[in-house]
């Protein structure tokens, strides 16, 4: 079970800081895991509330073995699950009052092979936009410029859609092999000329005036949204010549 840091802040002795770590030592732990993790990273994620390092007298941050596990859990949480803060925190809360809880699912996670199942995960609706840049660990410049490109759009209160966290993600990651936003306009082309598709074919049980077959054409959505994925990964790993797990 995850461990919460005991005792108040600012003790400030010895003997009490005894075991305890220096945002530093921290830094170098987790780098082993994530070796981009930051210190305004740790900083921001408690700032967040996701972590309560205790204080010295002078105001230094000082972690406990249990902060360095939250820490890692939360990282975890959004390198392989793209999950927002406040779903995150929510969950290491249940967590630590020893409740039987499930990992929350936002749009596709890592390992995407088995996109029927996230499909059908429970998702969580929206994030913020705080959120969304503390899940891709990005900035507002480059949140500005996917936005400029029609990667990432804003819902009408300023909110995003979960799967924005995903994109986001991704959108970084080529970033880091070189490819930028604007050669991604292809791909939300296609993305858009599927999506297309796909309405096209349920449209008319979307129209409907049974409830029970509206209730099919968001099921049977799913159910082509996944197969497209899939087709669409397919053809991708012939035109390279690859074979993926």
């Amino acid at each position: 079970m995850l461990q919460t840091p005991s005792g108040g802040a600012g003790s400030g002795t010895a003997a009490r800081d005894s075991g305890l770590m220096s945002i530093g030592t921290v830094l170098n732990v987790l780098r082993e895991e994530f070796p981009e993790v930051t210190i305004s990273k740790i900083r921001f994620l408690e700032a967040e509330g996701l972590i309560e390092p205790q204080r010295t007298p002078s105001g230094y941050r000082k972690f406990s073995a249990g902060d360095v596990e939250r820490l890692g859990h939360v990282l975890r949480m959004q390198r392989d699950h793209y999950l927002p803060l406040k779903v995150i925190r929510e969950h290491l809360d249940a967590m630590e009052r020893g409740e039987a809880v499930s990992l929350p699912v936002v749009g596709r996670q890592r390992g995407g092979e088995d996109a029927l199942e996230v499909l059908e995960a429970p998702t969580v609706a929206r994030v913020g936009r705080a959120e969304l840049l503390a899940a891709a660990d990005i900035g507002e410049a480059e949140l500005a410029e996917w936005e400029s490109y029609g990667l990432l759009v804003p819902l009408a209160d300023g909110s995003y859609d979960a799967e924005a966290v995903t994109v986001a993600t991704l959108v970084a990651e080529l970033g880091r092999f070189g490819i930028e936003p604007r050669h991604l306009r292809v791909m939300k082309a296609a993305a858009d000329r599927e999506a297309g598709l796909v309405d096209q074919v349920v449209a008319p049980l979307k129209r409907h005036r049974n409830p029970q077959t509206r209730a099919l054409a968001e099921a049977r959505t799913k159910e082509l949204a996944a197969l497209t994925m899939k087709l669409h990964a397919s053809l991708v790993k012939t035109a390279l010549g690859v074979r993926l797990p």
